[in-house]
């Protein structure tokens, strides 16, 4: 089984919905398994150097009161997955993209997970501005990759054309929210499901999996 999720660093039911998977996983492990996590932007028109928490609470809920009732929820939620967010002490709300180049460069090396995992913690935990350079390096130290080769990739532009490609493709697709689930290539869920919502998809996948003919193995 293969999964696809598509997800964005400063979107915290995709924190909410990692941890999610994780407990389905750690429940009913599934043998084979594959994840890829796929970039797509809240936020595709945040100037690059992003914005004061404040001036994007404003511009997005129209203020930190209607902000504060959207925000109840994803918290209550959060609670219940044991996620402590710190949206009161965020300053910024910062443009993506670099933190999704990182997860790319990540891949390469086998840290893709780990680097997701340490950009949730360092946005949603500790509150630190995940478009800053020196962050993002940290991120990546924290995940197992190589500070001076971290920074030497984020100097460049290498990718960046990829991630708004990527972004691009899955709203041609369909996708206008995250998280989202694509199993298998085939079905798509979207949303933070809990664990048994995922069961349903899991058992999906792996029955479409098991019809799926097996060809060039052995004799025809």
């Amino acid at each position: 089984m293969h999964i696809d999720i598509f997800s964005d660093t400063i979107c915290p039911w995709c924190f909410i919905g990692k941890r999610r998977l994780e407990r389905a996983l750690a429940e009913r492990p599934q043998t084979g398994l594959t994840v890829r996590w796929r970039a797509f932007q809240l936020n595709p028109d945040m100037p690059a150097e992003g914005m004061e928490r404040s001036t994007y609470l404003a511009t997005k809920f129209g203020g930190a009161v209607n902000a504060q009732s959207v925000y109840a929820q994803v918290e209550a939620a959060g609670d219940s997955e044991g996620i402590a967010f710190a949206f009161d002490r965020m300053k910024r709300t910062p443009n993506t993209i670099n933190s999704h180049r990182l997860i790319r460069f990540a891949d390469t090396k086998g840290r893709e997970n780990e680097v997701v995992q340490a950009l949730f913690d360092t946005y949603f935990l500790n509150a630190e501005d995940i478009g800053d350079r020196d962050i993002l390096v940290e991120a990546g130290r924290v995940a197992g990759l190589d500070p001076d080769e971290v920074r030497t990739y984020l100097t460049s532009d290498a990718d960046a054309d990829a991630v708004r490609a990527e972004d691009h493709a899955a709203r041609q697709a369909g996708v206008n929210g995250v998280p989202c689930f694509i199993f298998n290539g085939r079905h798509a869920l979207a949303g933070a499901h809990t664990p048994d919502v995922l069961f349903q998809l899991f058992d999906l996948a792996n029955q479409e999996t098991a019809k799926t003919p097996q060809t060039g193995v052995g004799p025809q």
